[in-house]
């Protein structure tokens, strides 16, 4: 784009056209005549030399000739112009100071040598570019440089515009000569203020350049009497460049301009990819981020809505990606390494649409036991996700108490594989009823230790319930009493509101689950959102609101198809021809992922099945050790679970079974009968056949003293003796931080051998 009316930029000679080297060589020069003058006026004031008297004052006279002038105009050229003529001042002031002094005094010779080291030290400073360009950007006091051919045609232009009448363009700088750019201050007349008719608008027309490349701003500490102005012909060019963007166009037509899907929500960047196109996205001063994935599909003219992607924040950003064929159509298996916790609590579960890994908590280092809910109809992929997590809570060291409601055909690799797995609608009930005494049991410990959280591995391991397929149990044409199902709500109430800091986590998967299902009460709601949700593709609507009810971001949740590709166009395209649309690959394992307030579209890693199972994932479980409860929590939970799972039975087949009351009475006496030992070699009041508890677990602190029983030890050994770096074992800072708690207690002393610990009152012998 080009100016008719501006003249054009003439380049004029800068300090800038010197090479590094003739600056130097300037510097250099400029210091000898510093040293120089300062030499004379040591020894000058000292002859009589008449000539070289008047020579001297007269520069200094002239010096302060030329400062007087400069402070009718003001602006940056007094404070260069004083920079510079400090050293000449100095030097004739110091001149004149000793020839009116009578005789020769040392500071005579003095001052004349400090004020010409002082000049020779600053002269390069006061000739730099950066003072040049530090006084150039104050836009009110731009140093009007010579006025040549350019600047005094804009001030000739100005003049002649009838518009700008009773006003003067002053402080013209022009901060690159070859560019037309430049900035002035608009000045109206003494007492009077800028019109308020002299806009961009306006001056624009002054200058006969686009409206755009003209900025009005005030003055900083100056009244209304003045304007800042900046004409930039450039900036006009960049502006319009953006404008004629046809993408940016598009965007500000459909989507953020009045007219369109979400006004307000502006398209700050993006960029084209090979196969895909990204979108940041940011919202009005006076918005929350907000785009409905559909419509915006619609309006960028995306067949297949499944190919358009929105991550959202909470407040006003977010980034908009549409892909030429779906990301997650080819995924790999999973390996050991995705499925190894790390130490956030999260494994990698799959992947998102953008090729970065979905993670999913297995528990919350600083919350602990998590909730998590899976819902997804028949062939989604639930039940290798649920597979998926029970490989990683193996490989990671976590108990896996898992229940399938329906008799185990949801997830037969998981028998045998896991610490506890029970089938059927009565072993669901029993097993929650197990790890119900388990939570009761370490309740009790903990409340008799003092223990307000959960340690992993200090003294138990991180324990997580699944109950797969529990709308068997749950949903109201269920097949079970009423009684039951109310039993069993109880007790997940209770895992969801009091499990978490006991270092026990709950998932529940089914095909369709409701809050309503589970008591629907705000405690409940809040145990769910602390977890995360699987909402694979699903045939309920509630269960969708249940999921959207829980996120927090302003991510649209849509249904996912069972197929990819294809979209509505292809089928409107395929009924008007009177073809059939080709399905493609399905779906399985899609799902949006809720975790944290935050929600994105994932897939789970590939299993492969052979043979009805997922041999893939069996190697996977069956490369770690199975972790399990410790001695004391495993009698209590398989004492429980025996006892509730005949009460199930009879209650599920109607035969006389106990009514609810009476067995959470049956279940008390059970709980009961494990604080009843006294240890005195009797099993007084566990029912036949049950085996005999200990009556407390032992803490890290009891375990140690245990392993000193034998002898002095060292703490390498110590760290042996009680489990470190074995699965479920403390870690070597717990031990150290116990032993040192142990021997301010004195429990234990320090043995006579150093850097052995021992018993008090034994005699330590070294090792």
């Amino acid at each position: 784009m080009t100016t008719t009316a501006l003249p054009p930029a003439a380049p004029t000679a800068t300090h800038s056209g010197l090479t590094p080297a003739a600056v130097r060589r300037l510097a250099i020069a400029e210091r000898v005549l510093y040293g120089a003058g300062g030499i004379l006026t040591a020894v000058g004031p000292q002859t009589d030399v008449t000539g070289l008297h008047v020579a001297v004052l007269a520069a200094g006279a002239g010096t302060l000739a030329v400062l007087w002038r400069r402070t009718r105009t003001g602006g940056a050229g007094l404070l260069l112009a004083c920079a510079r003529a400090l050293p000449l001042l100095g030097l004739s002031g110091t001149y004149a100071a000793a020839l009116i002094a009578p005789g020769c005094s040392w500071w005579e010779i003095a001052a004349p040598v400090a004020v010409a080291a002082a000049a020779g030290l600053a002269a390069p400073a006061t000739r730099a570019a950066d003072i040049n360009r530090a006084v150039a950007n104050l836009p009110a006091v731009a140093e009007e440089t010579d006025a040549g051919d350019y600047l005094s045609g804009v001030r000739a232009l100005w003049a002649a515009a009838p518009a700008t009448k009773g006003t003067e363009l002053t402080a013209l700088h022009q901060s690159d000569p070859d560019k037309p750019a430049f900035t002035a201050v608009i000045l109206a007349a003494p007492g009077e203020a800028v019109s308020s008719r002299l806009d961009a608008r306006t001056v624009a027309a002054a200058f006969d350049v686009p409206e755009a490349a003209v900025v009005l701003n005030p003055i900083p500490g100056s009244g209304p009497g003045r304007l800042a102005l900046l004409v930039d012909p450039d900036r006009a060019t960049e502006h319009a460049a953006r404008e004629a963007d046809p993408v940016r166009a598009l965007w500000a037509e459909k989507v953020a301009g009045p007219g369109g899907i979400a006004p307000g929500m502006n398209l700050a960047d993006y960029r084209l990819e090979d196969g895909r196109a990204v979108f940041r996205v940011e919202s009005d001063d006076d918005r929350l981020i907000s785009i409905p994935r559909l419509p915006l599909a619609r309006a960028l003219g995306v067949e297949d809505p499944d190919l358009l992607m929105i991550e959202a924040g909470r407040l006003s950003t977010a980034v908009v990606t549409i892909y030429r064929e779906h990301p997650l159509i080819h995924i790999r298996e999973a390996t050991r390494e995705d499925l190894t916790m790390r130490g956030d609590g999260t494994v990698a579960l799959g992947l998102r649409h953008d090729g970065r890994p979905s993670r999913m908590k297995l528990y919350d280092p600083e919350l602990g036991g998590l909730a998590d809910i899976l819902v997804g109809a028949p062939g989604s992929g639930k039940s290798v996700t649920m597979l998926t997590i029970l490989a990683a809570e193996r490989i990671s060291g976590v108990v896996s108490i898992v229940a399938d409601a329906q008799d185990g055909m949801s997830l037969p690799e998981a028998k045998g594989r896991t610490y506890h797995f029970g089938a059927g609608k009565a072993a669901l009930a029993a097993t929650l009823a197990g790890a119900d005494a388990v939570a009761r049991y370490r309740e009790d410990i903990s409340a008799a230790n003092g223990w307000g959280s959960f340690t992993r591995g200090e003294p138990w391991s991180l324990v997580n319930i699944s109950l797969d397929e529990i709308n068997q149990v749950l949903a109201e044409d269920a097949e079970v009493t009423d009684d039951f199902r109310k039993w069993v709500v109880a007790m997940v109430a209770r895992a969801l509101t009091t499990y978490r800091k006991l270092g026990m986590g709950l998932r529940i998967a089914g095909q369709s689950i409701h809050l309503a299902d589970l008591g629907d009460s705000d405690k409940i709601r809040a145990g769910a959102r602390r977890g995360s949700v699987w909402l694979g593709r699903v045939d309920s609507e509630q269960t969708q609101r249940m999921a959207s009810s829980m996120k927090v971001s302003t991510v649209e949740v849509t249904p996912i198809p069972p197929y990819f590709g294809g979209g509505d166009g292809a089928e409107v395209e395929a009924a008007w021809a009177g073809e059939e649309t080709p399905t493609g690959p399905v779906t399985a394992g899609m799902a949006w992922h809720i975790s944290g307030g935050a929600i994105g579209l994932m897939r789970v890693w590939r299993a492969v099945k052979e043979q009805r199972t997922y041999p893939g994932l069996i190697r996977l479980m069956e490369s770690a050790p199975l972790p399990g409860l410790t001695a004391d929590e495993d009698r209590v939970f398989r004492a429980a679970y025996d006892h509730a799972l005949r009460y199930a039975e009879d209650m599920l087949e109607g035969t006389g079974g106990l009514d609810r009351e009476a067995l959470n009475a049956e279940l008390e006496t059970v709980a009961a009968a494990l604080d009843a030992y006294h240890g005195d070699g009797t099993d007084a009041g566990l029912p036949v056949g049950m085996p005999r508890p200990l009556a407390k677990a032992q803490t890290l602190g009891d375990r140690i003293v245990d392993a000193l029983g034998t002898g002095p030890m060292r703490t390498r050994d110590i760290r042996a003796a009680v489990g470190v770096g074995t699965d479920g074992g403390p870690s070597a800072a717990s031990v150290e931080t116990t032993i040192s708690r142990l021997s301010a207690d004195g429990r234990i002393v320090k043995g006579s051998t150093h850097g052995t610990w021992a018993l008090p009152g034994t005699e330590p012998t070294p090792n």
